[in-house]
């Protein structure tokens, strides 16, 4: 369908990563990873090693001849699952120091969707505005901030109702693939107006 990248930074909670390349490519899309180097180490410190069995290529962090580096490369968008407040100032200051950082950049000048997924707390202010920075600039921010409505019973349904927004906003997925992720929230009670 169509091809989309990961990028996966050394903040915790590579199983937000892994979680959004299954249904990657459970939808039939195909993912491109970048990790680094402190992303490698949380992956395999967190046990989420099964995330390289969810996508097509690896591109190396440094490697700025990857296709992903250009903006006439055929990608539909990047989410950067957990991003660091690192990598999250250097996406808002355009830096494109690294390969996961231009391809986010790639994105944002090529009006394609990028989600960046902050996994911090408490935020400071430098956050704060970098956070509208890249949100002016087109990208969607979705902190990983689970929702308790659908009553997850596993960590993997807890990660899940944050996956479920990063498709959704990646465009990856119908309102029926990613109902198929969470249940959409539904009022328990119905109010009629007379």
């Amino acid at each position: 369908m169509a091809r989309f990248i990961l990028g996966v930074t050394g903040a915790s909670g590579a199983i937000y990563a892994t979680r959004t390349a299954i249904y990657l490519k459970k939808f039939g899309h195909e993912v491109s990873l970048i990790v680094t180097k402190p992303g490698r180490d949380v992956v395999e410190y967190e046990g989420q090693s099964a995330l390289f069995d969810y996508v097509a290529r690896v591109f190396n962090v440094d490697d700025f001849f990857a296709e992903c580096a250009s903006g006439s490369a055929d990608y539909a968008g990047m989410a950067v699952v957990p991003c660091s407040m690192g990598t999250l100032g250097r996406i808002a200051a355009g830096t494109s120091d690294n390969l996961l950082v231009r391809s986010a950049d790639v994105c944002l000048k090529e009006r394609r969707a990028l989600v960046i997924v902050p996994r911090e707390m408490p935020y400071n202010l430098i956050h704060l505005e970098n956070m509208e920075r890249v949100t002016r600039a087109g990208a969607v921010v979705i902190p990983a901030s689970p929702q308790f409505y659908s009553r997850p019973t596993s960590i993997e349904e807890l990660v899940d109702t944050v996956v479920a927004k990063v498709l959704k906003h990646l465009g990856a997925g119908s309102a029926a693939d990613c109902a198929g992720v969470v249940k959409p929230w539904e009022s328990p009670h119905t109010h009629l107006s007379s």
